[in-house]
């Protein structure tokens, strides 16, 4: 198999140092794009009302305790609702949820009040929503956040969780929805 290379040679230094290659923000994105991701909606819940978001960049980090990971742009609207609101949920698309995901990705979607008026859920322990249909939920209290580069890194806690074994989940590939053939 042939791998395209992007950058200039990197030069490997008597100290295992390593000079940094150049390249552009599309090569990243285009080089990260070729791993295969789960689509999420990451979900949390205030006192005055709800908030959603896609994402893909969700990752388990701990068994014990349990602990999982969800990057969120820095400074966006989802990073100060996690903030403040001091939890949040992980909802595990269904194959049939693309529809849900495009949704929460819209910036032209419904905010406030209306971000769920529309949305079938039920509320986890948490007050986060947790989505009708989605194959997986973890409904976690924020335990630790980190600042690394543009994005927040948020780690919760597992407080609850389901998940539906016979569910194919929704994945995302080369900046495309796909689903798991078999």
């Amino acid at each position: 198999m042939a791998e395209e290379r992007i950058g200039h040679d990197v030069e490997v230094v008597a100290e295992r140092q390593v000079t940094l290659v150049e390249f552009t923000s599309k090569d990243f994105r285009a080089t990260v794009g070729a791993f295969a991701t789960g689509v999420t909606v990451v979900t949390t819940r205030g006192e005055q009302h709800a908030y959603g978001m896609t994402a893909n960049a969700f990752s388990s980090v701990s068994l014990d305790p349990p602990l999982v990971l969800v990057c969120v742009m820095a400074r966006s609207e989802g990073s100060r609702q996690i903030e403040q609101n001091r939890c949040f949920a992980v909802n595990i698309l269904h194959a049939e949820q693309e529809p849900l995901s495009r949704y929460f990705a819209s910036r032209d979607r419904p905010r406030g009040l209306d971000a769920f008026r529309e949305v079938p859920h039920r509320i986890a322990a948490s007050g986060s929503p947790i989505l009708e249909g989605a194959i997986g939920y973890l409904d976690c209290r924020l335990h630790a956040d980190h600042l690394a580069g543009d994005h927040q890194i948020f780690i919760g806690e597992v407080l609850d969780l389901g998940f539906k074994p016979e569910g194919e989940p929704l994945l995302f590939h080369g900046g495309q929805y796909k689903l798991v053939s078999g």
